[in-house]
This record gives C-alpha cells, structure tokens and sequence, in this order.
C-alpha cells in the first residue's frame, strides 16, 4: 500500500500543476435578439486566471452592461489536469441593427468579434426570440407641474421564473410612488404565451419642462433547459437577463399666472360636509357642541398636495379643529386622494348666526380652467336652554303702585281703601320692630354658632368637592357636566344671583374672567383633542383655582353680618 500511495505522489508531481492560458472564446446565448432585451456573453478562458482580468469597458458604447458572474472550474482525468475560468455578463443593446461585440482580451489572449443583429420589438422575425419583455404606458404624456400622472408596467415572462426583481422607474425631479399591490395575468402574444406581472407606479413631475421617463429594468433568472443529458435525468439551469422598458417622453406645462393660492391640478375635486349633533335642521342649543366633518376629495393629486381646511366664524361661536386625516387609493386606473377635517363649534350664545362659506381653488386639468369648490354658507338659529323661573311676589305695599301689563304693554293703576293702608301699615311696622329685636338677641348669645350656621350648606360642599375631585382624575368631561350643579348651589345661597342651565349661561352670569378662560380651556380640549376620552393634556389647575376662589368669596358673603336696614 505504501508503494501505491508512493506512486500516486510521483504521477501528480510530474502532472502540470497548471496548464498556461492558450486560448480566450466567446458567445452569446440568442442571435438576433430584440431592442431592450438582454443578451448574455459568455467568455471562456482554458486555465484558472484572476477574476478580474475581463476588462468589459469596450462594451459601454453599444450596450448597457449589467452584472458580470465569475466562475471556475478544475477537473482531472488520467492525471490529467483541466481548469477553466468562465465570465458571464448581461449585456442590453441600445439601438437596433447590427451591433458589434469588440475583441476582449485576458491577459496575451484575445477573443473573436461577434456580430449581433438587433431587431425591433414589432419585428416578426423576433417574436420568437423574446423569453421577457416589458411594455409600459402612462395616463398622459402632457401634464402641468405637480399633476399626477399614473406609470403601467406589464411584464411578460414566457418562461419559468427562478427569480426577478423589478427597479423605479426613473424621472427628473419627480416624485414616484408605486401604488397598491401587483396584479397577475396571462395573456397570448404571436401565439406564445405569457404570464403578465401588472405594476403601477404614481409620478408626480415637481418642475416644467420636456423630460424622459424611463421604464423600470427587470433582472432576474430563468429556468433553461439543459443541453447535458444522462441515461436517466435530464438536468435544469438557469440563465440570468435582464430586460428594458420603454423611454416616454413627458412635456410638464408650468403653473398658469392667473392662478392664485394653493395650486391644486386635479381631473375632479368635490367638497362634502356633514353634522353631527342633538339638534334638529338648523336650530341648535347654547352650549350644545356640534360636529361638522368636512371631505375633500381629488383625483390625480397625492395626498401630500391636499389642502388644509380652515373655517372661520362670527363672534359668539367657538371652533375647535381636530387634525386632518388623509388617505389614497387607485379607483379603476385614478389616484383618489381625500383629506377628512372635524371641527367641534359652540355657541356661546343665543341667536342668528351665518357660517361663511368655505371655497377650495383647484385647477381643473381636464378643461384647462380655474375653479372653485364651495360649500354655501348656512344660517344657524340658536336658542338658549330651558330656564327655571322663580315666581314673582306680588309688592305689598300699602301704597298705591304702577305695574306692567303684559297683555296690554300699559302701565295699570292699584288704588286700594285710605283706611286699609294705614291698617297695614301699623301691622307691617310692628312685625318689624318685633323681628329686630328677636335677631338681635339671637345673635347676641351665640354670634359663634350663628356664624358657624351661617357657612356655605353641605349640598354646596359635596358639590365643590365632587367638581374638584373629578379635575383631579383629569375626567374633562365629567368636570363639564359638574359645573352648572356647582354654580346653582351657590347662587341659591345668593338671591342676586340666578340659576343656569348651560355652561354658556354660568361663564355670562359669573363675569369671572379666570373662570371663563379656564373653563374655555377645557372645552378646548373635550372637543378638539385627538380621542374624546383623552385628556392627558389638559390642566385642571386654573380651573381648581377659580372654584375655590369663588366658593371662599360667596361663604365670606353668607358669614357676613347683615346688611344694615333701611330705615
């Protein structure tokens, strides 16, 4: 056995460790071949050289050149040892006719020309000959400055897919978005069949100006059917290619002079609103918040170009807008772009109220016209809210007194018996004398506990304390809904103040500035914030504030002795 190992090692040092370079060959995979379809070179070189040693610039001039494989290959039979270095390179003629494929050279050796015809992709003779291609169309080729324009890229793949990417389309200056997911078909073309690959890409040009659109490039590999063959399997290999679209030229018009504001190029653009409230048609409550949603819609614009939607409003109406959402989709070949705008209004008060009418400038691309999109300004009535209105005590003066009719919009004259006035009189003059001096003693003996029974009433303090506790939790909602209940309980400890019904009301009757800002705060964020219930944002320490204030001054007001009497 050691002589046979001994042997072996004899036979391989005296086989060449490596043969010289004797001979460089090229070819190419299809001859003809179509305008934007790739060819694959496959130069060949009978020993191991360096990877790098193919210099392919020669190649630029004529063809575009894409990814270059490098692979080797050593094998040995009767001691006899073969390498070989194989380049692989994807080449994509740029014109028609016949193109010539210069000599290469690696290292001393060269390779020999080869004459490619190049057909165009109508031509019959190369229907064929084309495994994949590319076909693209656009929506318009005349589009004015920042108007969308919509890219279709069918491929055709007329053979097993290994793989395949696809890259962007390409255009100075412009925006390009592919919309949606791709679509899949199949389709005969000159008897051969296909399957289509369907991808759509939205251009929006940012300058005017001629441009040149260029189509994606589709790379990738197919599956070819092998030419080495065995007793028993017949071998599969891939080959690599690559494939062009179309150039399409665009012309981008600049934006008209005579347009003023927001530039909007749009095939169609449509305003919609709608309100959301307890009220019935136009009649709404003082107080009552109201939801007004308006919808832009626009085809052929991004949802980047839409406008923002402001709304402006007389005095004694509160707007607060929520923000604008946004969203796209492509309706049958169109891009449609929709911006949605809520706004929260409250009316302060009670009244005849014209909201002015809200006006979109857009530029129609279709009639080549300026326009405006308008919602019609609307007349609200609003009314105050239900009030409870305490019964007036009829005067007992003795005196005769003047009092107005309602009926009759006059002034009607009592007169009442001469004797029946003083009658009255006396009595009236001797309960007071006797009340006085009652109050007085009272108040003497126990002016402590009478203070002390004269503070603000329980109802007053569970009211307060309830109010403060829910600013507390940051609940703005349920603080809203607390506060007319707060401010009835003191005005019943103060007969010059009046009961409310609505916020509105209370922020009127209070006149306390802090009161009113805090409160407006609030309603800021109930009805302008991103969610309803939430109110992380919102600070209830004014609001806090100006109730304890108010609460403090009416109990100093009901602890206070009382007013001197009038003679």
């Amino acid at each position: 056995m050691l002589w046979l190992a001994a042997l072996l090692m004899l036979g391989l040092s005296f086989s060449p460790a490596s043969q010289a370079l004797t001979k460089v060959t090229a070819s190419v995979d299809k001859n003809p071949v179509t305008v934007k379809e790739s060819v694959v070179l496959t130069v060949v070189a009978d020993d191991d050289v360096d990877a790098n040693a193919l210099d392919t610039s020669p190649l630029l001039a004529d063809f575009i050149v894409g990814r270059t494989s490098v692979s080797s290959q050593t094998s040995m039979v009767n001691f006899n040892t073969t390498r070989t270095t194989t380049w692989q390179t994807v080449l994509i003629p740029r014109r028609m006719g016949n193109i010539t494929i210069p000599t290469l050279s690696i290292e001393d050796q060269y390779t020999t020309p080869i004459t490619l015809t190049v057909l165009d992709t109508n031509d019959p003779a190369a229907s064929q000959q084309r495994d994949v291609f590319i076909t693209a169309q656009v929506s318009n080729t005349e589009v004015y400055v920042q108007q969308m324009l919509t890219l279709t890229v069918n491929i055709h793949i007329g053979a097993e897919l290994k793989r395949g990417s696809l890259t962007e389309p390409e255009l100075e200056g412009a925006t390009i978005v592919q919309v949606g997911k791709d679509k899949e078909s199949d389709t005969r073309v000159n008897g051969k069949r296909y399957r289509v690959i369907i991808r759509t890409f939205s251009v929006t040009p940012q300058q005017s100006g001629d441009f040149v659109l260029r189509s994606p490039m589709f790379s990738g590999e197919i599956m070819m059917q092998s030419s080495r063959r065995s007793n028993f399997l017949s071998f599969g290999e891939s080959k690599a290619i690559s494939v062009l679209g179309d150039e399409l030229p665009i012309k981008v018009k600049p934006m008209p002079a005579s347009f003023i504001g927001h530039w909007l190029p749009s095939e169609l653009l449509t305003l919609h609103e709608e309100w959301q409230s307890e009220g019935t048609g136009t009649n709404y409550t003082v107080g009552e918040p109201i939801t007004r949603t308006i919808t832009l819609t626009a085809v052929g614009v991004s949802e980047e170009q839409l406008p923002d939607i402001e709304l402006t409003a007389p005095s004694g109406i509160k707007i607060y807008p929520d923000q604008q959402t946004t969203h796209a989709n492509a309706t049958n070949g169109r891009h449609v772009s929709q911006a949605v705008s809520n706004f929260a209004i409250v009316f302060s008060q009670p009244g005849e109220y014209t909201l002015p009418e809200v006006e979109v400038p857009w530029f129609n691309t279709i009639t080549n016209r300026i326009e405006t999109a308008t919602l019609p300004a609307k007349t609200i009535q609003v009314i105050a809210g239900e009030q409870t209105v305490s019964p007036t005590v009829a005067s007992t003066s003795p005196i005769a007194s003047n009092n107005f009719s309602p009926a009759s919009g006059k002034s009607v004259t009592v007169y009442q018996a001469h004797w029946l006035q003083w009658l009255f009189l006396g009595l009236w003059i001797a309960t007071s004398l006797a009340w006085i001096i009652t109050e007085l003693v009272r108040r003497s003996r126990n002016n402590r506990q009478d203070k002390s029974l004269q503070t603000t009433p329980s109802a007053v303090s569970n009211a307060q304390l309830a109010l403060i506790a829910a600013c507390k939790q940051q609940d703005g909602h349920k603080v809203i809904s607390l506060l007319v209940p707060w401010f009835n309980q003191l005005a019943k400890s103060d007969k010059h103040t009046a009961t409310v019904e609505t916020i509105a009301e209370l922020k009127q009757i209070s006149q306390d500035t802090e009161l009113q800002m805090a409160i407006d705060e609030l309603q800021r964020h109930c009805f302008a914030a991103n969610t309803p219930a939430d109110q992380s944002n919102w600070s209830s320490k004014a609001l806090v504030a100006a109730v304890n204030r108010i609460s403090n001054q009416q109990q100093s007001k009901s602890a206070s002795p009382l007013p001197s009497l009038n003679p």
